[in-house]
């Protein structure tokens, strides 16, 4: 019988890792098919082969855990179904970042069994790395597959890179005792992989909630299509009206959240404190987007888009803002705009949507509002743990994350909102959503949905009591240094090892 195409069965173990990723329920046993990935790779002749196994597991399961990218680029092409082959490219470009990964610890690591060490610590490095650059992009991220069990808990020491250390561990315990089966000591890695797995387990099982003042707010989750707000067939007043009505009539010293660019400014200015916002039913927060237009050197006028969150006062007045800390590669971005900037310009006149420039923020504080720290982000800030940490560590007491889920599809949605309940985990505060078909609501500091509401054809409506709570973590105090630490720790065993288990 003929053996299977070493590309083909690399890519159907890099499926098997991304059928068990997030949102399904068994994302927990992702370490066995890691573990099958691993071993997979060590095992390659050479460097080089190792580079193109890990390349497919790698495309393989960016493919799958990521398949909704592609419907939307159908529908972002106005339902040209081959357009959603595009997804491909940024499959193709993080199987390489994997494959180039594997090629530099296959080379450093002499043995089947150490290079499964160097892969696992790799993988975790590559993670953090991909939170980084003007390409920045956490999809996926192993920690997060830990969020149906107790050990999650463990992100408040080291965030969710802490939970990927964690995976990668079992998985490379795993592979060292396939290659070393009945070999002398094959179970140890096996027995300190149990033993981590105990302490995150028990930590989980002992975290209570916190004890705090309760804020009321009113929360809301609307139907607007995202691609009609982008091309501006939606007039600001309508949208609005949309988020005014539900708005009124709030529970005594109810603070209400609206989404992402919620308010349109179509003529600037962007958000600063005294900014009337006109009828705006305050006290609240709200996404504010638009466009201001910028002097030149040359004494003309440029336009840019701006993305920012404000808090607003009984009367409507800006009381602070942010800006959206991290803005979309591609969309609110404009990467590598010297060499791109042709293309950029096509995809305007075929989409009909303005590709923005936006900046993002150059600094992050809490927002004040009738003297409570509003840890708040947009959207995609959600999937970054230091912008939340940054609030945290300035004395936020609450995270509120107005977004617009309107482009995501599919899994796209929950995983956004499941990797945003880390956040809640990793900083110890309550967590308030407001979205654009997405999932509305709070989290408690344990990361666990309190109130929810993730459907509807009309505006649905929650008013939550999200707990006011202070304290830092040692995630908040450290950051990724535990779990980076950790990693290399995986890296340099895997370096110095021989023959024999050391």
């Amino acid at each position: 019988m003929a053996s299977m195409p070493v590309p083909v069965t690399a890519l159907l173990l890099g499926l098997a890792l991304g059928a068990c990723g997030l949102p399904l329920p068994w994302s927990v046993l992702s370490a066995l098919p890691l573990a099958a990935i691993l071993v997979f790779t060590a095992r390659a002749q050479s460097p080089r082969q190792a580079a193109g196994r890990l390349f497919w597991a790698g495309f393989g399961y960016m493919g799958l855990h990521l398949w909704w990218l592609g419907a939307f680029l159908v529908d972002l092409f106005r339902g040209f179904v081959p357009m959603g082959a595009l997804a491909g490219l940024l499959f193709a470009l993080q199987g390489a970042f994997l494959g180039a990964m594997a090629l530099l610890a296959t080379r450093l690591t002499p043995s089947a069994t150490g290079r499964v060490w160097t892969l696992a610590g790799g993988w975790v490095l590559l993670e953090w790395l991909r939170m980084l650059g003007p390409l920045a992009f956490p999809w996926p991220t192993l920690g997060y597959t830990l969020l149906p069990t107790p050990a999650i808990q463990v992100a408040d020491l080291g965030g969710v890179l802490l939970g990927s250390v964690l995976v990668a561990l079992s998985a490379a315990a795993l592979a060292h005792g396939w290659l070393e089966r009945w070999g002398r000591g094959w179970l140890r890695p096996a027995l300190l992989a149990a033993l981590a797995w105990g302490g995150a387990l028990g930590y989980g099982l002992t975290r209570v909630p916190g004890e705090g003042p309760e804020q009321p707010m009113r929360v809301l989750r609307v139907t607007i299509n995202g691609f009609d707000r982008a091309a501006g067939t939606l007039p600001a007043d309508t949208l609005f009206g949309l988020f005014r009505e539900p708005s009124l009539k709030r529970p005594p010293g109810s603070v209400v959240v609206w989404s992402e660019g919620a308010i349109e400014l179509p003529g600037g200015p962007a958000p600063a404190p005294g900014l009337p916002v006109p009828n705006f039913p305050g006290p609240g927060i709200s996404g504010i987007g638009g466009t201001e237009f910028i002097p030149t050197s040359n004494g003309g006028l440029t336009a840019r888009r701006f993305n920012q969150v404000t808090s607003l006062n009984a009367q409507g007045q800006v009381q602070s803002a942010n800006a959206k800390a991290r803005p979309v590669p591609f969309g609110e971005t404009r990467p590598f705009d010297a060499v791109l900037s042709p293309l950029y310009g096509l995809l305007e006149r075929v989409l009909g949507l303005s590709l923005g420039d936006i900046q993002p923020a150059q600094t992050l504080v809490p927002l004040t509002l009738n003297g409570v720290q509003y840890g708040t982000y947009v959207c995609y800030d959600s999937v970054f743990p230091w912008v939340a940490r940054t609030l945290a560590s300035q004395g936020a007491q609450l995270l509120v994350n107005p977004s617009n889920d309107g482009w995501y599809k599919g899994w796209g949605v929950e995983q956004h909102f499941q990797m945003g309940r880390v956040r809640a985990i990793e900083t110890r505060r309550w967590l308030v959503r407001s979205v654009n078909l997405g999932v509305a609501g709070s989290v408690n500091d344990l990361g666990q949905p309190v109130q929810t509401v993730d459907t509807g054809d009309s505006v649905q409506v929650l008013d939550v009591r999200p707990r006011l709570l202070s304290g830092t973590t040692v995630f908040v105090r450290v950051g990724d240094g535990p779990a980076l630490a950790l990693a290399l720790l995986m890296l340099l065993y895997g370096w110095q090892r021989r023959a024999r288990w050391l």
